[in-house]
């Protein structure tokens, strides 16, 4: 019963975030258990459209700069997250299943030695999803992509590069058997 409690006051903690950053609009959002939402007190713009549901433990990160519309009938399923340092936009009647991850970034890198790495500085590009789509469980889309209307894409995917509309992606890994002798 604490645990139910609990969760419920943190839930309304994350909606009042929401509701509370001045360049934030909902129109009515459903929000499951453990979400989290980091939002920079300067970012341009977060827009949720009408009957959006992120299910149990969503994380969303929008960054200084950044914007991120989502549009009408959007469902998110559990341990989904989207980063967003630049601008993401998703259409209407899309759905993300578990554990999908949008990266509209990548860190800064140099390959000349010494090699490195840089934990603080990105290149950006958006991401832009559009209505009508299915991304199925474990997906990952990249920055710089755009994903056509009425888009399918499989389970365990990581989009790197543009998918046209009405178009489905499979990740077709062959699986091979061996017998034990």
């Amino acid at each position: 019963m604490f645990y139910n409690l609990f969760e419920k006051l943190y839930r309304r903690q994350q909606i009042s975030i929401l509701k509370k950053h001045s360049r934030v609009s909902i129109e009515n959002i459903r929000l499951g258990v453990g979400g989290r939402f980091v939002l920079d007190k300067n970012l341009k713009k977060v827009s949720f459209g009408k009957a959006v549901e992120f299910r149990n433990y969503p994380c969303l990160l929008v960054l200084k700069d950044a914007t991120l519309e989502i549009g009408d009938h959007f469902f998110m399923n559990n341990f989904c997250s989207i980063n967003c340092l630049d601008h993401i936009s998703i259409g209407n009647n899309t759905l993300f299943g578990e554990n999908v991850k949008l990266y509209d970034h990548n860190h800064t890198y140099e390959t000349s030695p010494p090699f490195k790495v840089h934990s603080s500085e990105f290149t950006k590009a958006p991401i832009k999803i559009g209505s009508n789509c299915w991304l199925g469980s474990n997906v990952t889309v990249l920055k710089g992509v755009t994903i056509g209307d009425n888009c399918i894409i499989g389970a365990g995917c990581t989009i790197y590069k543009d998918i046209p509309e009405n178009t489905t992606v499979v990740n077709e890994q062959e699986l091979i058997f061996k017998a034990r002798e």
